[in-house]
């Protein structure tokens, strides 16, 4: 039997859009298992593993230039020039200690309740001109290939752990490769509303002028 989803609560219940999501990649309660499964594997690679990552931000001018915006958690000196910019300075190292706490949080969460799910959206939001001062407006292009790449250096370390029987390393790749769907599908989500929001807004000040310069 076909079952009904509706598109407008899709797009605005943050839990009926992630079930919706989670039956459509059987994501359940073992893949989450799997997850938790990994994490304290993974956690003392962290540090390296983030370093990996934003190795591969710096092989990239349009990547790096981000790392030049100020981030609202950031209140130190920041240089003005990419050429000013290496992996140990300030910014930087607190990227990395980000990309380390939201490793650690995704991995060891065993209930993916409201407030999970509100945090993972949060991380979207963050990265669009939706959350206001805290914003970083990042590039959909940019968010997508990172979260594939930080995807990939994961799977990479699933394969190299010799200790791990193959039934919870193919269990633990499948969880992975279903987290990053999920996460990007709520980036995904918010910088569509992004660019309708600013399209709605472009549309409203065009007729404003339309209307003004009929009387100027």
């Amino acid at each position: 039997m076909t079952e009904h989803i509706d598109i407008k609560r899709i797009n605005s219940d943050l839990r009926y859009r992630f079930e919706c999501i989670a039956k459509f990649l059987n994501f359940t309660s073992d893949d989450i298992a799997m997850l938790n499964t990994f994490a304290p594997l993974v956690f003392p690679l962290i540090p390296v593993l983030a370093d990996t990552v934003y190795r591969k931000l710096f092989s990239f001018d349009i990547t790096k230039q981000y790392f030049l915006k100020r981030n609202e958690r950031f209140e130190g000196f920041l240089p003005k020039k990419q050429c000013g910019l290496t992996l140990e300075s300030a910014p930087v190292v607190l990227r990395k200690d980000m990309v380390g706490i939201y490793l650690k949080r995704v991995l060891t969460e065993h209930e993916w309740n409201d407030t999970f799910l509100q945090y993972l959206s949060q991380i979207g939001k963050l990265h669009t001109d939706e959350a206001g001062s805290a914003s970083l407006n990042v590039d959909y292009i940019h968010i997508n290939a990172l979260l594939g790449y930080l995807e990939n250096v994961l799977i990479k370390t699933v394969c190299n752990i010799d200790t791990m029987d193959e039934k919870t390393k193919c269990g633990i790749l499948m969880a992975v490769n279903k987290l990053f769907w999920i996460q990007n599908d709520l980036f995904t989500m918010h910088f569509l509303r992004a660019l309708n929001n600013n399209g709605a807004s472009q549309n409203s000040t065009e007729k404003d002028k339309t209307t003004t310069c009929c009387w100027a």
